[in-house]
């Protein structure tokens, strides 16, 4: 089975760790503040906090922005759920607006729609590694005094019309997860140009401490290890490496099924680089029984995502309801294949050939 995803450990990893474990300071100490100085110049901006996960940075984030119980935060339906969970966390409403039916990322002119009173903040999501359209929202964050929080959690290295994800709002969150461009193994990080902002992340992540045993406010444990930032130094070393060759399968993959009859290769928006973290094709029809086929013929795949979070329970009986067509459309059509770096020649080959009978098997008979 060809893997829909698969972590790139190699040496200079294993040697990273080894060296923390060997120093015997193993919780968050030197090797986040290096993960983080590196990432932060990666980026391309002053301040970077590693938190345990792509979630707490949201959650970090949202509270640093000052939204709280009864304020509002635009969002897409069409994420993984962590995107709106984390607004409930602050005791916020997500208003959730559909998306762009080319790219999956948030549409722009629904966002201006659905501000209010309440409003307080926007989160885009700048998924499969697309930035969202960031123009025109942070032009209606302007306009009404919004916070602009992006969720990179897919994008590490994705640039938008020369500018890193992340360095796009006011706050970026990134995801380390195991299947991400890059891995901490579990981590994220948030990223931003405001030294107050960098000054509470840093308090809300260890127990709202000031300095030791000093609680100033209500804070969590959401701090990185020096263990997983370890392995976050040795990787995003390899992040354009990496990047390169998502980019280069993913060309690989739309140059030759792009004329597949009933299947839509990804759109890549002008002026943008697209990273890949998914490469996420659009079937018409018969969507579950591709699936079947490729897995049953050895092709890993993803459905990202089977349904717009509005729809999943937790929401539902929570009573939000949205109108969001093209978010309930692409969950019903979207295939994520394979296109993750440690592909070969071969994978990509059978992945596309594979694609190609499926097609005739079960698209186009």
């Amino acid at each position: 089975m060809i893997p829909i995803a698969k972590p790139f450990i190699g040496d200079e990893e294993i040697e990273e760790v080894i060296k923390v474990l060997k120093s015997g300071f193993i919780a968050q100490g030197p090797k986040v503040a290096e993960f983080e100085k590196l990432f932060a110049d990666y980026i391309g901006i002053p301040h970077a906090i590693a938190t345990s996960s792509g979630t707490t940075a949201l959650h970090i984030a949202l509270l640093c922005a000052g939204i709280s119980k009864g304020d509002e935060v635009i969002t897409t339906p069409f994420s993984f759920a962590a995107t709106a969970n984390s607004i409930l966390y602050v005791g916020a409403k997500p208003v959730f607006v559909d998306i762009d039916p080319k790219t999956y990322n948030i549409n722009p002119e629904k966002v201006e729609e659905a501000v209010t009173d309440k409003t307080k903040a926007i989160i885009p999501v700048h998924l499969y590694g697309q930035p969202a359209d960031m123009d025109p929202i942070k032009k209606t964050a302007r306009n009404h005094d919004l916070k602009v929080i992006e969720d990179a959690a897919q994008a590490h290295g994705a640039v938008y019309k020369g500018t890193n994800a992340g360095a796009l709002g006011d706050m970026g969150c990134f995801s380390f997860y195991p299947t991400k461009n890059i891995t901490t193994s579990e981590g994220g990080i948030i990223t931003t140009r405001n030294a107050d902002y960098d000054h509470d992340a840093r308090a809300l992540r260890a127990h709202g401490e000031s300095e030791r045993y000093e609680h100033v406010i209500l804070g969590y444990n959401f701090r990185m290890t020096d263990v997983s930032a370890a392995i976050g130094v040795a990787q995003i070393k390899k992040l354009e490496n990496f990047n390169e060759k998502r980019i280069k399968n993913a060309e690989y993959l739309t140059e030759k099924i792009k004329d597949i009859e009933g299947i839509q290769p990804p759109f890549i928006q002008k002026d943008v680089k697209h990273v890949f973290h998914q490469y996420t094709i659009r079937v018409s029809r018969n969507r579950d029984k591709l699936i079947e086929y490729l897995n049953n013929n050895g092709i890993g795949t993803g459905i990202h995502y089977p349904r717009p979070i509005y729809k999943q329970k937790l929401y539902e009986d929570l009573g939000f309801k949205a109108n969001c067509m093209e978010a309930e459309k692409a969950a019903a059509e979207v295939i994520s294949l394979p296109v993750h770096p440690r592909l070969s020649p071969e994978d990509l080959e059978k992945i596309v050939s594979t694609l190609k009978k499926g097609s005739k098997e079960v698209l186009n008979k």
